[in-house]
């Protein structure tokens, strides 16, 4: 599937900006990133964001991913929205749990820049 708009929730800056420049490395799709996951939600509900796919993080304060799975499910608009999960656990119980709480995909985030451009490619058409 080709994406056109892509929303990143992860809290870390740093990570945001690596994927970022990844990303627009072989995609022209539109970026946003929100460290807040809370903020997020409030912002899909509200129809002020509506991206093609999210990539979302789990380890978060405020609000872990698997409880912002939990509450995007509940909300009718949102949904469908595509989930993937983009975080450091390389664990099959967690990416198990993810696909549990409705997950779409689950990447393991690398260190490498290359593998993650070769990555993004694949899942962002």
């Amino acid at each position: 599937m080709t994406y056109k708009n892509i929303l990143q929730i992860d809290d870390d800056i740093d990570d945001c900006e690596f994927f970022m420049e990844a990303l627009h490395a072989v995609s022209s799709a539109g970026y946003t990133a929100i460290q807040n996951p809370v903020e997020a939600l409030n912002k899909l509900i509200l129809n002020e964001i509506r991206p093609d796919v999210i990539f979302l993080d789990l380890n978060m304060p405020i609000m872990s991913g698997f409880e912002f799975l939990t509450e995007i499910k509940k909300q009718d608009g949102i949904k469908n929205i595509p989930i993937i999960i983009f975080s450091t656990s390389q664990m099959e119980e967690i990416k198990r749990k993810a696909r549990n709480y409705g997950a779409s995909g689950y990447i393991s985030k690398p260190s490498d820049f290359n593998e993650l451009k070769k990555i993004l490619a694949n899942y962002i058409g």
